[in-house]
């Protein structure tokens, strides 16, 4: 059985082992595949696995062997899982792996925005510690976490997992969430939305992108947030309107932003984020901690063999 992996790099760039899809077939990783290669690549295989390379209708219709997809992510919209059900390939995610990961990132954005750790250590590298005629300075406000109020945007796996740490930090935590009706956690209160952006002293993003959720973060709910409050994103970017949040960044609006998802990635030169006053952005790596990449590996590999046995999991196109 032919497996081929088309854009293997993100998830293993040399710091783990194929060796378990091995065993499972005669395998081909491609560390990326551009989109006019695909097809060329794909000839043949029963199986395929993708992270970002988007297979659509017109590769399914040229490659008549193939019965699977396995995405390497969670998100799965980069195939046309309608034309694969039609055609009779099934679909496959990779639904959890990086929860602790990622809200560790969130509260790593958010004591960068408390503390400023790296311009302080980089200003100590440029000798302004040695010139100081006091003990200690600091550029930037210092702030304490405990008794703040954190907002969460979504309460499923990694809110409730941010919520805890938030409570660990002494935080009161409220949350939104569409769907629930009472909080999971105890110390964690749902509350209605505007109420959410009026009292949080930080808002982390974690619900999913719906037509309902794209840009719901604007200038009319930025303008409802606190001046000294904080935005974190590591779930959609499209979840946020950039110029909007920019402009609220620039003009003193929110005191800051931390982001590790933004709406076209990689990042765009004119992107005005970019150039955002106390704006910091990753480059979408709070999935990407080799643990969460281990994890993700291992799954993939048990839907594979979930699918050779005859009892898929993980499906996503039923």
């Amino acid at each position: 059985m032919k497996i081929v992996v088309l854009d293997g790099y993100t998830l293993n760039p040399g710091d783990l082992s194929w060796e378990a899809l091995e065993t499972l077939g005669k395998l081909t990783v491609y560390d990326r595949t551009e989109p006019e290669k695909v097809i060329e690549r794909s000839a043949g295989a029963t199986i395929l696995l993708t992270n970002k390379t988007v297979l659509s209708e017109e590769h399914f219709a040229e490659l008549d062997e193939l019965k699977y997809i396995g995405v390497l992510a969670t998100g799965y919209n980069v195939v046309d899982i309608t034309a694969a059900k039609n055609r009779g390939v099934v679909v496959t995610n990779i639904p959890t792996y990086g929860t602790t990961s990622v809200a560790q990132m969130v509260f790593a954005h958010v004591l960068n925005l408390c503390h400023h750790i790296g311009e302080h250590a980089q200003g100590v590298t440029k000798g302004k510690w040695c010139e100081s005629v006091d003990f200690c300075y600091w550029d930037f406000p210092l702030i304490e976490l405990a008794g703040r109020t954190m907002g969460l945007i979504g309460l499923g796996r990694i809110g409730q997992a941010t919520a805890a740490l938030a409570l660990a930090f002494g935080m009161k935590v409220i949350a939104y969430d569409a769907i629930m009706k009472e909080s999971p956690l105890e110390g964690v209160q749902l509350v209605p939305l505007d109420e959410l952006f009026q009292k949080s002293d930080v808002i982390s993003l974690h619900c999913p992108l719906t037509a309902d959720t794209e840009k719901m973060i604007n200038a009319q709910r930025l303008k409802k947030m606190k001046p000294e409050a904080f935005l974190i994103n590591t779930g959609r970017g499209p979840l946020i309107e950039e110029t909007a949040l920019a402009e609220a960044l620039n003009s003193g609006l929110i005191a800051g932003a931390g982001l590790d998802v933004i709406t076209v990635e990689p990042a765009t030169k004119n992107n005005p984020l970019l150039q955002a006053k106390n704006c910091y952005i990753t480059p979408h790596i709070a999935w990407a901690t080799a643990a969460a990449r281990k994890r993700l590996l291992n799954t993939a590999v048990q839907n594979v063999q979930a699918f050779q046995n005859g009892k898929p999991v993980n499906i996503v196109n039923k």
